[in-house]
């Protein structure tokens, strides 16, 4: 079928060309509205009680007070007669600021929890509509002002929000700046090459806007998350760097050994590209997990990640044959004169490797120590959701949350919304007497009772984990129903839709990675291996996020406030560096087992599999870690987190799984390595995809 598909490629490969010139420019066109379709958030679970709550609290009572102005003396109290003047222009203005809803101030009713304790501060709070990110601007930008009389700065949670989204996209500006350059600089030294090294930009720009117009249609039918972009760039380019780098390693090496330019297009589709429709599956198996959360911050990734890895596929079987054809000889054209790539030999020094530890399986412990050493800080990992720690100490609204936080008795920003839909009968009452409840505010509006319980405690501790447990476990009055809201509940209840979901996110994981192996390999053995040691991998470098970022260590080096790990960014970096690390099995499995088929032995395949795909397999991670490493630039700690996270998954699976693990657990496996029952057997000679052939100039092993 490939075969064929690729004969057809070679004889029409000007025509292919155009038609893909064609739809590119027909993508980019539908992919330029992708950005005003995309939102922000997300982070939500829909129909959770804590969400319904906070939709309750918006159409009925106004919003709680997500603004937070800390109005202070500069000399004296913020009862002196500047301060207060100023004061109460502040709030006046404020109030009559279109978009600003509820403002209150100390001012008004000379409320005590509006004053810090040392009587040089004051508050003057509002509700904004938090994703409505010009308005939080503009209100910013107008009200942030010091006079002679006081200082102002701003707070609360819309301002959170807003700091961060911006921070987060200045991040993943400058992470680009860097990755990409030196991602250009790298491909041309991998390559070989100047022209070589164009072709993966190639894969990955048709792979970027076909994404961009899959997610500019999506943006219209349901919420999108706006970070899905930054996912789509790099693992589009990432992906057109693994698909172009496997299939000009092969052209080159069919090239070298004497094949025309037919037969060496043909065979590499045949072969290459059996690979690259195999490793694409598995990766887009892997973010399709991300569809089982209902986050939809989550499920934009995967609508991103499907998409782009399919269309790298799709454009790597079409624009690479096509490219290859029409340039021939001339791929070598811009070739370094001390490059040594051009002929797509074996890397001597991967299979040296690999017969060492075939011969020596025990040395595979050391790794095997390490990893499991790494993974250890999991026994103890806490999760939670992003807040105003994620931030570096020296921003303003950070500062002003430690302020609201110490200064003053019951921060609204850490305040839990009780709903009573009915009489509350002594509710409040029993809530003040709850640990960690310093006050508790009620309010009542079309029939709906409104409890705001200020505590002491930081949003996102365990303690307010707990004390919304302990809330949700008192009684309902009689005839009434009650929900309970804010930051800590969102927390609950995030961590609750996750988790409840998380053991059939891996089940999906896991049974498509077990049936496209066996697909691919015809062996039970080699989906188990490679399930097994992919999950070691990665759970080696969650742990040692954990490690960093919860633990603290490294904080002062990296610039960031130790903090549980961000739960929807923790998921993310599992499935993607699952992805990847299948996409690298894929690739050294599928050499293995090609030469295998050929006749080779079982070592001889292995030495010979990995010699000529360690290169490839090495090479791509490098390029793909650079691009994640850049992340550790960024100043929000969960990006930084991501960043680092996945690019010590895909270097530690190309240097430690692949290379030495690999070899190990093949030796060990010995002759079951690619057996099967002999149902399954029957099964996949039906079913699986085989398109290989023996290897050129390869004499086939004497059977013993």
């Amino acid at each position: 079928m490939l075969g064929s598909f690729g004969t057809a490629v070679h004889r029409r490969a000007k025509l292919v060309l155009l038609l893909s010139a064609v739809a590119v420019a027909v993508l980019g066109a539908l992919g330029a509205g992708a950005f005003g379709q995309l939102k922000g958030g997300g982070f939500d679970v829909p129909g959770a009680p804590s969400t319904r709550a906070a939709g309750i609290v918006d159409d009925t009572f106004g919003g709680p007070a997500n603004l937070v102005l800390v109005v202070t003396a500069r000399h004296g109290t913020i009862d002196d007669t500047g301060p207060t003047a100023s004061g109460k222009a502040l709030a006046a203005r404020l109030a009559a600021e279109p978009g600003v809803r509820g403002v209150g101030s100390y001012w008004e009713n000379r409320g005590p929890a509006l004053k810090s304790k040392d009587g040089r501060s004051a508050l003057v709070v509002g509700n904004v509509d938090s994703e409505d990110d010009a308005l939080v601007d503009r209100v910013l930008s107008t009200y942030v002002q010091d006079d002679t009389a006081v200082t102002v700065r701003a707070g609360g949670q819309a301002v959170v929000g807003n700091t961060v989204n911006s921070q987060v996209l200045g991040d993943l500006a400058v992470a680009e700046g860097i990755a990409i350059p030196v991602t250009l600089l790298l491909l041309i030294l991998a390559f070989g090459g100047v022209v070589a090294a164009a072709l993966p930009l190639a894969v990955g720009l048709v792979a970027i806007l076909g994404t961009f117009a899959e997610l500019a249609v999506l943006g219209r039918l349901t919420d999108v998350s706006v970070f899905a972009i930054n996912l789509t760039t790099a693992l589009g380019l990432a992906l057109g760097v693994d698909y172009a780098l496997l299939m000009v390693a092969r052209y080159r090496e069919l090239a070298a050994e004497g094949a025309d330019s037919r037969t060496a297009v043909v065979t590499t589709v045949r072969t290459a590209g059996r690979t690259i429709l195999f490793s694409a599956a598995t990766v887009a198996a892997a973010l399709a997990a991300l569809l089982v959360f209902p986050l939809y911050f989550l499920r934009s990734f995967a609508y991103a990640g499907i998409g782009v890895v399919a269309i790298a596929a799709v454009s790597a079987l079409v624009l690479m044959p096509a490219l290859l054809t029409v340039l021939g000889k001339r791929v070598e054209v811009g070739r370094l004169p001390w490059s040594t790539s051009g002929g797509g030999s074996a890397a001597p020094f991967w299979g040296r490797l690999a017969g060492a530890v075939m011969r020596r399986p025990v040395v595979a412990l050391a790794p095997l120590v390490l990893l499991l050493a790494m993974a250890s800080p999991l026994l103890h990992a806490a999760f939670g959701t992003p807040d105003e720690q994620v931030l570096p100490a020296s921003t303003q609204v950070r500062q002003v949350s430690d302020v609201l936080r110490t200064d003053f008795t019951g921060d609204q920003a850490t305040s839990l919304q009780v709903l009573v839909d009915g009489d509350p009968a002594g509710l409040a009452a029993r809530l003040a007497e709850l640990p960690h409840v310093v006050r508790v505010q009620s309010a009542t509006a079309s029939g709906t009772h409104l409890l705001t319980v200020y505590t002491d405690l930081a949003s996102h501790s365990t303690a307010a984990q707990h004390l919304v447990t302990d809330i949700r476990a008192l009684p309902a009055p009689p005839g009434a129903t009650v929900l309970v809201g804010g930051d800590a509940a969102e927390l609950v209840d995030t961590k609750d839709a996750i988790g409840s979901r998380l053991p059939y996110a891996a089940g999906l994981v896991g049974l498509t990675t077990l049936v496209v192996l066996f697909l691919f390999t015809g062996s039970v053995a080699q989906p188990i291996r490679a399930l097994v040691l992919n999950v070691l991998g990665i759970s080696a470098s969650v742990g040692t996020m954990v490690w960093i970022f919860q633990d603290g260590h490294l904080a002062s080096w990296l610039g960031f406030t130790a903090r549980p790990m961000d739960t929807a960014m923790t998921v993310l970096l599992f499935c993607i560096a699952f992805g990847l690390s299948m996409d690298y099995e894929v690739f050294l499995t599928s050499r293995i087992k090609e030469l295998h088929d050929g006749g080779a032995g079982r070592t001889e395949a292995v030495t010979e599999g990995l010699a000529r795909t360690g290169r490839i397999v090495s090479t791509a991670a490098g390029l793909l870690a650079v691009s994640f490493f850049a992340f550790g630039t960024a100043s929000v700690s969960f990006l930084q987190m991501f960043g680092i996270g996945c690019g010590l998954a895909i270097l530690m699976d190309a240097l430690l799984i692949r290379g030495i693990l690999v070899p190990a657990s093949m030796r060990l496996l010995g002759r079951h390595a690619w057996s099967a029952p002999s149902a399954l057997r029957r099964l996949h000679d039906r079913v699986g995809l085989t398109e290989t052939t023996p290897e050129p100039g390869l004499e086939p092993a004497k059977t013993p």
